[in-house]
């Protein structure tokens, strides 16, 4: 047999270890029993040939991780190296066991958690204004000198964010703005008054849904890409490399993304709207008997202060949607779990504050009687 372990008895217990206590012998060293490890006093390895974690994991489970660490420093036979390895493993086990959470649930835990998450939070707002902050000194400082403006990198941006949202921004709006004209005239028949269907989705996307719809996408759609990008830049370390070379990050990648959102959202936001009148216009056109003239002249009707109020929300929406994206960005650790973990919080919370600030929004407009 490779590997043996005897309890000597007497005043002192001994026990003794020889032959090879590796990986290899592992299915024969678990089969190992020791009646009484409490009773073990010292340990003899004079004749122990090899070890390894593997062995030092079935002498753990032996004696326990507090009686091993005892053992271990008053051993004979053992080099320095195998004191080591064994009182390493002991106390990473007893860590991990120390630290294993307690099932029990506890209410002052929940308080902590409460706190944490606040105290979390409000960190999160004090990061966003100090990027904000830093983002504006920057845009005031580029905006003075011309020859450094980015054009390039502001029209890629504007072809990746915005051009290349255009399909469906304008497919979700086309069927939403559908979908809301079946439901405004199946309640508005009961009362006789279809016609009004044309009415509600004109006033419904004008004010609200077209450009939150266009900045919930984009939120989705372009926060996460900027996260994505300046994340696996930093993990890259492509961020310190701009730096060493005397660049700013920040005039290099967060104004040309930040201006190319402030540029494009309004259109989009337009371009939604389009959408989903097209879209309660094709459901009136065929379900209503309502023709398409009387429905654009129904429309036409529409005050153009209800268009303008919508769309003065798309620059506002833009920048909050582009500064999240790109914080979650710098914020990432240098791992692709980091990367993941960011980029899903720049999304949520890019959908959190457009629809927050959407109704402070709707709440502010219809106080002032807008």
């Amino acid at each position: 047999m490779s590997h043996t372990l005897i309890l000597q008895p007497g005043p002192e217990p001994c026990l003794q270890l020889s032959g090879e206590w590796t990986l290899p012998h592992y299915r024969q060293l678990r089969l190992q029993r020791l009646d009484a490890p409490g009773q073990v006093q010292r340990i003899d390895a004079e004749a122990l040939t090899a070890l390894d974690t593997a062995g030092a994991t079935v002498l753990l489970q032996l004696l326990g991780a507090e009686r091993l660490c005892t053992l271990v420093p008053h051993a004979t036979g053992l080099s320095v190296e195998r004191k080591a390895l064994l009182l390493a493993v002991a106390n990473a086990m007893a860590e991990q066991r120390g630290g294993a959470p307690d099932a029990r649930y506890r209410l002052g835990d929940g308080l902590a958690r409460l706190g944490g998450q606040v105290l979390n939070g409000w960190r999160q707002i004090l990061a966003f204004l100090n990027f904000l902050g830093l983002t504006l000194v920057t845009l005031l400082a580029v905006m003075l000198r011309p020859w450094r403006w980015r054009m390039t990198a502001l029209v890629a941006q504007m072809h990746q964010a915005g051009l290349n949202a255009v399909p469906i921004v304008a497919v979700l709006n086309f069927l939403i703005g559908a979908v809301v004209a079946f439901l405004g005239a199946t309640v508005l028949r009961e009362f006789g008054a279809t016609i009004y269907t044309v009415d509600l989705v004109a006033y419904a996307f004008m004010r609200e849904l077209g450009v939150l719809l266009a900045a919930i996408l984009l939120a989705g759609r372009t926060a996460s890409a900027f996260t994505a990008q300046i994340g696996s830049m930093k993990v890259n370390e492509e961020l310190d490399a701009l730096k060493v070379h005397g660049m700013n990050p920040i005039e290099m990648l967060v104004i040309p993304r930040l201006l190319a959102l402030v540029i494009t959202l309004p259109i989009l936001g337009f371009i939604a709207i389009l959408s989903g009148i097209a879209g309660g216009a094709v459901v009136s056109v065929l379900s209503l008997d309502i023709s398409l003239t009387r429905f654009i002249a129904i429309v036409q009707e529409v005050p153009v202060k209800h268009l303008l109020l919508g769309l003065a929300k798309a620059p506002f929406f833009a920048v909050l949607i582009a500064l999240i994206g790109c914080l979650e960005g710098f914020k990432v650790a240098g791992s692709a779990q980091s990367l993941g973990e960011h980029t899903t919080s720049a999304v949520v919370q890019s959908i959190f504050v457009v629809i927050l600030i959407n109704a402070i929004a709707a709440m502010f407009f219809m106080e002032m009687g807008w």
